[in-house]
């Protein structure tokens, strides 16, 4: 940790129990209610966050109103990805996007169903991603649905000298065809070619725009394609990235309750969902904050 991070870790912790996760990333808020965290507080957890890049906080009751405020609090918001079903679903709240395999009267409720959501970038496949995502539970499974986070910047910190050298001016195509559901998005006919799927390109080593660290910007794996390579050294040199950014010791695994409000940077992580029994229900909400610029 350089010293400015020891300072705004020093400082954030001061106003607010921070409690680092023993993963490479993530920490837990404890003793906090987001509907009423004054200026100062709110200002020592986007410290946190910017330190820790995944935060916990357990035990909140918040209404899908209190869950847009305290994310305005960051910023604009997106509205929520169009679904498999074509529309949005929270009437009058477009900023809410619900993640749920849950059926009424045959209508999924929400989106991504009960089965594995593999690594992602929320979005990535826009121009201009989200810079954060929030997820809230509302219904959680007895078992499975887990969220495992990895850190990018320590991905990118692990590559050997001459494979970050290799990497350093690549340009990378981010898939819009599947969502990490494996669900064709909406308006999208499907196609299993890199180099002729819809997405936006971005590099692929990134320096984020708040912590100067840099990162990898990985995206997902699916219809991924590296600019101006031959497709089959695009996917050697994918799989061999991809190799170092699923290593165990760069992720950290949350164990889902009601009431856990979990928020990560979007930029500089990747996320992913164990699969669960889809006779059990689960029901989360989602709010992004919109990114300022393309990932530079």
């Amino acid at each position: 940790m350089n010293l400015e991070g020891t300072i705004a870790h020093g400082a954030a912790q001061d106003l607010l129990n921070v409690v680092p996760t023993s993963a490479v990333l993530g920490a837990e808020i404890r003793g906090i209610d987001l509907k009423s965290l004054d200026n100062a507080q709110f200002e020592a957890f986007r410290r946190a966050w910017h330190q820790h890049e995944v935060l916990l906080v357990r035990g909140q009751t918040l209404s899908d109103q209190d869950l847009v405020a305290f994310s305005r609090r960051f910023g604009d918001l997106d509205w929520a990805p169009v679904q498999e079903t074509g529309r949005r679903f929270v009437e009058g709240l477009p900023e809410i996007y619900i993640v749920s395999n849950v059926k009424v009267n045959g209508e999924p409720i929400g989106s991504l169903g009960s089965g594995e959501a593999v690594w992602h970038t929320d979005m990535s496949y826009l121009d201009v991603p989200p810079m954060a995502s929030m997820l809230y539970a509302l219904e959680i499974p007895p078992a499975g649905g887990n969220t495992s986070f990895c850190s990018m910047y320590a991905v990118y910190d692990a590559l050997p000298a001459e494979l970050r050298q290799r990497i350093a001016t690549l340009k990378i195509k981010h898939d819009g065809t599947y969502n990490s559901g494996g669900y064709l998005r909406q308006g999208v006919t499907a196609t299993n070619d890199p180099r002729t799927s819809p997405g936006a390109v971005h590099p692929l080593v990134c320096t984020h725009p708040d912590t100067g660290r840099q990162m990898l910007y990985l995206g997902r794996r699916r219809n991924a394609y590296l600019l101006g390579l031959e497709l089959s050294e695009s996917e050697a040199l994918l799989n061999e990235l991809w190799q170092y950014a699923e290593r165990p010791e760069f992720s950290w695994e949350h164990v889902w309750q009601v009431g856990d409000l979990v928020m990560w940077d979007n930029r500089c992580t990747m996320h992913r969902r164990d699969p669960f029994d889809d006779t059990a229900r689960r029901i989360m909400h989602r709010t992004q904050i919109k990114g300022s610029a393309r990932p530079v």
